[in-house]
């Protein structure tokens, strides 16, 4: 009935959201002015059985004859007890544009194609697969219907925007603008609703300390940085408010997940606290580790969510060379 009628789907969340640049925002493809590959893996709720398993991969690079970043993204995400499955690929291009001495905004555009598939026949049971004399025992192959569960094929159009200053940042993403059908039943609709998105941060510098007490002098970069993620989709709203604490090479970052202002059906709008530890290595390589503990009524016995993620950011080709702008994207990597 729920596929015949109407259904809400909602998109996968990273908690370490700045580790996922390009499934945040399009306007990040290309903001490191270098090339940059990375992965994000998210275990979410691994103690229940209709938990969700993500995995993204992505890679982005600056073209700085034409001033323009561009991006290739690629998402694998398993939903729930009947194993929703969808894979995009998206490929993003966006603009780096001068506004003033040391405040630049970035537009982005996103093209994704998906693919979903919910197994109907593999994962679900249907009255034609029990055999009413052993109701207990082996299933019964079933009888196929013509146009239900077929996978769907889907293009999503997104679009963003990128606002930044040497110490302060404000996104906004407007993601599936078009609102593909997303219906598996022939001649259904569901619509994949737009999901917003708007991001923001302050870095506030908490001056330099040492990290090698001899004569070159080198000193260790210290800072701290509250940041905001709200997210809308359809019916589902979800608010990420939190802060990094960074002491090179070192970074710490705790957030609370909810809208306790905002019940839900009369219960509470609450949904995790995730703690997080990462590694900003000078080579370029970043990892970070974040775990979601759940405080809403579901609660730990769900196994909160697990959170990986390693990125690269190759050095300029002419290290020697000035920088491309002097103006350097505080927004944290993980």
């Amino acid at each position: 009935m729920v596929l015949a009628t109407k259904s809400f789907g909602q998109d996968p969340h990273y908690s370490q959201y700045y580790a996922a640049p390009l499934f945040l925002n399009p306007a990040f493809a290309g903001s490191e002015l270098s090339t940059r590959v990375g992965v994000n893996y998210r275990n979410q709720w691994p103690g229940l059985d209709a938990n969700f398993s993500t995995f993204s991969a992505y890679v982005d690079t600056f073209l700085e004859e034409y001033n323009t970043g561009v991006g290739f993204l690629a998402t694998n995400d398993v939903e729930g007890a009947a194993g929703l499955h969808s894979t995009s690929l998206s490929g993003m291009v966006s603009y780096e544009l001068r506004l003033a001495e040391g405040a630049y905004f970035r537009p982005g555009f996103q093209a994704t194609y998906m693919r979903r598939d919910i197994g109907f026949y593999e994962s679900l049971v249907f009255a034609n697969n029990i055999d009413p004399t052993n109701p207990f025992g082996p299933l019964l192959p079933g009888t196929e219907l013509a146009g239900f569960g077929e996978p769907v094929n889907l293009l999503s159009l997104s679009l963003g925007g990128l606002f930044f200053t040497e110490t302060f940042w404000l996104g906004f993403t407007g993601h599936h603008i078009n609102q593909p059908n997303q219906s598996f039943v022939q001649d259904g609709f569901s619509h994949l609703p737009m999901k917003y998105s708007f991001h923001a941060g302050y870095r506030i510098s908490l001056g330099n300390g040492p990290m090698k007490r001899d004569f070159t002098h080198t000193y260790r970069e210290r800072y701290f940085t509250p940041t905001v993620n709200f997210k809308k989709q359809g019916p589902f709203e979800q608010l990420d408010l939190g802060a990094y604490f960074y002491m090179e090479p070192i970074l710490f970052g705790l957030w609370y997940r909810g809208l306790p202002y905002k019940p839900v059906e009369q219960q509470s709008n609450r949904d995790a606290l995730v703690l997080m530890v990462g590694f900003n290595l000078p080579s370029g390589l970043n990892i970070g580790y974040s775990f979601d503990y759940t405080v809403s009524q579901l609660g730990i016995q769900s196994g909160g969510a697990h959170e990986i993620s390693v990125s690269y950011v190759f050095p300029p080709k002419n290290p020697g060379a000035p920088p491309k702008r002097s103006t350097i994207l505080p927004c944290p990597k993980f």
